[in-house]
């Protein structure tokens, strides 16, 4: 495989980027013939019975280059290439314009403005029994994060996803460090190919998963251009089917520190 640099924007600063705050990392059994529509036909798609290895990346960074903003990353499944293996990004939110820009035009990314709005709620004191599972209601509290995308003067209801929090006091989780290699482009930003990888330091724990729920609704003056977003938005939303397939494992991450190098262009195809 060959390989070559890209030009970095001058906007987020010389990398590497560095991103710190917490996030929830939600693994998926997404379908292979879905993971397929999205993900390019040149590479392998890394499978068994029928599905891969998907699900969504939903981060607070409190730290970044263009400050404080909250990430919702859809990632379709995994493709295999030698001598490891990458994920496929279906789809990123974000609350930043300057982070929606630098994804799509630094990254190839299929980066888009979204609003994240938050409802959360006081830890509880009810006990739980003990037959119920190994978390207690007095450790978890709730926070509801509705995202909505923003089209122009539109603002398209995408999902509501009900995170548990685990009481921090109880237990920060376990230090990691760990390697996140992605693909990217086939873009109208970038229509090469791009590999780059994530470096991350955090103390993670596992966590009830979020059962995600697709939301239907659009603001707008005109019923009629309501309509039409509504019908483009359900074709062109390749995360959606992504989002609402089937959790299997989630890790809550705390104290989470993320370098991402720059990424670089792959001049060779992958089978």
């Amino acid at each position: 495989m060959e390989v070559e640099e890209t030009k970095c924007s001058s906007g987020y600063g010389k990398p590497p980027w560095i991103f710190k705050g917490s996030a929830l990392y939600q693994f998926h059994l997404v379908k292979a013939e879905i993971a397929r529509a999205i993900i390019p036909k040149e590479f392998r798609l890394v499978e068994a019975f029928g599905y891969t290895l998907g699900g969504f990346f939903l981060a607070n960074y409190n730290e970044s280059p263009v400050g404080t903003f909250d990430e919702l990353v859809v990632i379709a499944g995994i493709v295999w290439n030698p001598p490891t293996s990458h994920a496929w990004a279906a789809r990123v939110y974000v609350n930043s314009d300057e982070a929606c820009s630098h994804g799509r035009k630094e990254f190839g990314l299929p980066s888009q403005v979204a609003t994240f709005s938050k409802s959360i709620k006081a830890m509880s004191t009810r006990p739980r029994r003990k037959s119920d599972g190994f978390l207690t209601t007095t450790d978890v509290g709730n926070m509801d994060i509705h995202v909505a995308e923003i089209n122009g003067p539109v603002a398209i209801g995408l999902y509501d996803i009900p995170v548990l929090k685990m009481n921090p006091l109880k237990w920060m989780g376990m230090g990691i460090k760990m390697s996140l290699p992605s693909f990217s482009g086939h873009t109208e930003h970038k229509p090469q190919l791009l590999k780059y990888c994530c470096q991350i330091e955090c103390r993670v724990k596992p966590t009830l998963p979020a059962r995600v729920l697709l939301l239907l609704d659009r603001k707008h003056s005109s019923q009629s251009q309501n309509t039409e977003l509504k019908e483009s938005s359900a074709k062109s939303d390749a995360g959606t089917s992504v989002m609402l397939s089937k959790p299997i494992l989630a890790l809550e991450f705390n104290c989470l520190k993320m370098q991402v190098e720059p990424p670089v262009v792959v001049s060779k195809k992958h089978g």
